[in-house]
């Protein structure tokens, strides 16, 4: 493989931070025990500066030491695990009842500490700085890359740059693309209230439930009739809660659900048309209604030239057999908020290897994760933090 000779000398350290950092998973905003762990790691390794912006999330900025224009490259890394119980015959295998890295963020903490590690030994061949992000709580909205930069942790990035590893991709193909990547999350919370009433007398209450499985068909109207076909959306009720009693017909019914799309137009009318939906059924059948929106994550945007300099790295180094030219992707990302005010990059780094075993879907308690994919992430972010901190800022053309 075309790799570095630093890169592949680096490997047995990459896995072995991954391999802990699977064993001792932590929750989004409880991630303390893992941000100690990434604080000793940086401290051993010469040059960082580490700092504690929020509760549970870091920092590392390395300074090159070459000539020339000076810039500020961020580089995120996600640290946080999931509330999943772990199904897997790996030997470094959670250590937490009910807790897993279910969605290669163990991975992607492991990249970024082995980004550092070459950094930190060469910090001749860059200049300005390289401000590494070990970011808290991607999982749980309003997300901690919110939190990191309201805290004023990315104040001075000229640009950014992430990834994800992914099993929708063999391990050591990048996924990229321009222009919208991520779609918008949001979640909705609709609670149907009638009138209870036993279960043989029907007509002497109002039937939530039967409201209910009414809305809940009518909702998805909206991605088949109410939206463009070539305007992707999705609308699942993803939780339906009701009842005490076998016979007893309940007062109340709570839907939540998720919504996802890709259009800010589309994303409003959405949210409209679930209220009008709602209002609309609730009244056929004389029942109330409580209707509340909650806007998560907003789609992430990839920048043109940073997209054809990740293109031309990716091209130089591993050969196109490597790179998928790929359509936008439902799943969220709260790297979203990096991206205001300045230009930035994500990528999919394919991490599957079903004769591992690791091609289990992301967020299932028998995901596991090819450590082999790390040392691709790595090579790809060295390679293009040297070439963004050349001391020429090529990025000043995104602007």
């Amino acid at each position: 493989m075309p790799f570095d000779p630093r890169t592949d000398a680096l490997k047995p350290q990459l896995f072995a931070w991954q391999a802990h950092l699977h064993e001792n998973p932590e929750l989004s905003f409880e991630e303390f025990e893992t941000t100690a762990y990434l604080e000793t790691a940086l401290s051993a390794m010469e040059g960082v500066r580490i700092s504690r912006p929020t509760k549970t999330g870091l920092v590392a900025s390395i300074f090159g030491e070459k000539p020339g224009e000076t810039a500020v490259l961020g580089i995120r890394g996600d640290i946080d695990a999931l509330p999943i119980q772990e199904e897997t015959d790996l030997p470094y295998i959670s250590k937490k009842p009910g807790v897993m890295h279910a969605c290669g963020h163990d991975g992607h903490t492991a990249i970024l500490l082995g980004l550092a590690q070459l950094l930190s030994e060469n910090r001749g061949s860059f200049s300005g700085e390289a401000r590494l992000f070990f970011q808290h709580a991607e999982e749980l909205p309003p997300g901690g890359a919110v939190e990191m930069v309201r805290a004023g942790a990315a104040e001075g990035v000229d640009a950014m740059l992430g990834l994800h590893l992914s099993t929708n991709w063999k391990t050591g193909v990048f996924g990229i693309r321009s222009g919208v990547l991520t779609a918008a999350v949001d979640r909705f919370d609709i609670t149907i209230k009638g009138k209870g009433a036993h279960c043989s007398f029907p007509e002497q209450g109002t039937d939530v439930i039967v409201t209910a499985a009414q809305l809940i068909l009518a909702l998805q109207t909206i991605s088949s009739r109410r939206v463009a076909a070539n305007d992707p959306v999705i609308v699942s009720v993803c939780m339906a809660n009701a009842g005490t009693a076998y016979n007893i017909l309940p007062n109340e019914m709570a839907l939540t659900g998720a919504v996802r799309s890709f259009s800010p137009e589309t994303r409003k009318k959405i949210e409209r048309l679930i209220g009008e939906i709602t209002a609309g059924v609730c009244m056929s059948a004389g029942a109330g209604y409580d209707y509340k929106w909650d806007a998560g994550y907003a789609s992430v945007f990839n920048d043109d030239a940073l997209y054809s300099l990740a293109e031309e790295t990716l091209l130089s180094r591993f050969g196109e057999a490597h790179i998928d030219h790929i359509d936008p992707i439902m799943p969220g990302e709260d790297f979203y908020a990096f991206l205001e005010g300045r230009p930035g990059f994500f990528l999919e780094l394919g991490s599957r290897a079903a004769e591992k075993g690791c091609d289990m879907p992301h967020h299932n308690a028998k995901y596991k994760l090819d450590q082999e994919a790390l040392p691709y992430g790595v090579q790809y972010l060295f390679d293009m933090t040297l070439r963004l901190l050349d001391g020429t800022r090529p990025f000043d053309k995104t602007r």
